[in-house]
């Protein structure tokens, strides 16, 4: 037994472990990359068979990850992808990073997570390592994942080893990467955890081992949660300054200057991403079970929630202050992504936004130099881009500032403008009557 252990750390030690990264989006496939960075085989899986089909022609499907960089370690043969889920029994180490979205009623779905763990389960052999990443609840890797990876009779921490290690990712940041960013551990025994930081440790500069799985989990909870209350707390006070003639930024960036005690969030059209505006509510669904009401979290939700809303009712306003409804005007939203300078569209508040103005007769188009085609199946949202031209441009009622690109030219959009509602503050600086914050 001590044996397996001893195996699988000297395989990890030597960079010969084989590592699968099941999930090849953009938690999985940066990391995937990055254990090929460092010496490692590994074999991306992902049921995406178009996702495959790029993969192995050397193209990349995310914007900052270059496709140059994928072919060198595909003629390389130090990456390799597949759907094909019976290659799992060849890994050393298998580490999860599937989605873990909400259902419609705001519960946590974990069919990823299930069904992912049923086809390990399938083929685990003994001296494997397995690693979740996927952002859930307290308790979803010892009373989910171990049971079923218990199911044939191996035993964690005696045949297989099973940690928690939640992804930190975070699309377009620059200034910290996956090697600078320090990593959470958390192992069902000791031995598991021990093995999980010498693996993670190859690839970061710092692991940091906590007791359990389930500080692992909460730790990603909470790191999510308290940008999610602080964001709420501007945006609250966002509508509140409005009121009171007061330009919240500046007020911000005055607060900032305080060399402790402070952290600048700012606030925008409401939350988006494949984290901060879900994962709160992981934890919500699970206080249940303690009988313990999570007020402030669902608090930050509901004024999150609301924000398309209120800046919906300021474009209104803003119409209606120059002789126009916003039934029958032509609007036209710069960026459909959910932060500026990424590709990513999951849970952008743009998407609600084009529904509220819609739905309120409003005739909407959307412009984004990074999504060209814009795509959510769990909204049933499909559109294209249009061009951004001095006479497109001008023919719409209102440009609203949606996401605040690097790319565009704020000082052209007000000038070409007859009228631009700004969530960012992009126009910070810039001088137009026609300019309206909200």
């Amino acid at each position: 037994m001590a044996d397996r252990s001893s195996a699988l750390a000297k395989l990890i030690k030597d960079r010969k472990a084989r590592v699968g990264i099941i999930g090849l989006g953009y938690v999985g496939l940066p990391i995937a990359l990055r254990f090929c960075d460092v010496g490692y085989r590994v074999t991306g899986f992902d049921v995406d068979p178009e996702k495959i089909r790029l993969l192995r022609k050397g193209r990349s499907y995310i914007k900052h990850i270059p496709s140059g960089v994928i072919s060198r370690l595909m003629k390389g043969r130090s990456f390799d992808a597949t759907t094909e889920m019976s290659e799992l029994s060849g890994m050393d180490a298998v580490i999860i990073c599937v989605p873990t979205p909400l259902s419609d009623k705001r519960e946590p779905d974990l069919s990823y997570v299930e069904s992912t763990g049923a086809e390990i389960a399938k083929r685990l052999r003994p001296g494997q390592l397995v690693s979740l990443e996927s952002t859930t609840y307290p308790g979803t890797t010892s009373e989910l994942l171990l049971p079923m990876l218990e199911a044939g009779g191996l035993r964690a921490g005696r045949d297989f080893f099973l940690v928690f290690s939640p992804e930190r990712e975070d699309p377009g940041r620059v200034d910290f990467t996956i090697k600078t960013t320090p990593k959470i551990v958390g192992g069902i025994t000791p031995k598991c955890s021990r093995l999980g930081g010498a693996l993670y440790s190859k690839i970061v500069d710092r692991v940091v081992p906590v007791s359990s799985t389930e500080v692992a989990e909460m730790t990603k909870l909470l790191e999510n949660i308290y940008r999610s209350v602080n964001i709420a707390l501007v945006n609250e006070l966002k509508m509140l300054c409005h009121r009171m003639g007061i330009n919240i930024w500046e007020v911000i960036e005055a607060s900032r200057t305080k060399p402790f005690g402070f952290q600048a969030f700012y606030p925008g059209p409401g939350l988006g991403g494949h984290c901060i505006p879900i994962d709160p509510f992981y934890l919500t669904w699970k206080a249940r079970e303690y009988d313990f009401s999570t007020r402030f979290i669902e608090l930050a939700g509901e004024i999150n929630s609301n924000m398309p809303y209120y800046v919906a009712t300021r474009v209104m306003e803003a119409l209606n202050e120059r002789g126009k409804s916003l039934r029958g005007s032509k609007l036209l939203v710069l960026g459909i992504a959910y932060k500026k300078d990424v590709d990513d569209l999951r849970e952008s508040p743009s998407l609600e936004l084009i529904r509220i103005l819609k739905e309120k007769g409003a005739a909407v188009d959307y412009n984004d130099p990074y999504l060209p085609l814009a795509v959510s199946h769990r909204r049933h949202f499909k559109m294209r881009s249009t061009p951004l031209t001095k006479a497109r441009t001008g023919r719409y009622d209102c440009v609203l500032i949606a996401t605040d690109h690097s790319c565009y030219d704020y000082k052209w959009i007000v000038k070409n403008s007859r009228l631009v509602v700004d969530t960012r503050n992009a126009t910070a600086g810039i001088k137009g009557r026609n300019i309206v914050k909200a």
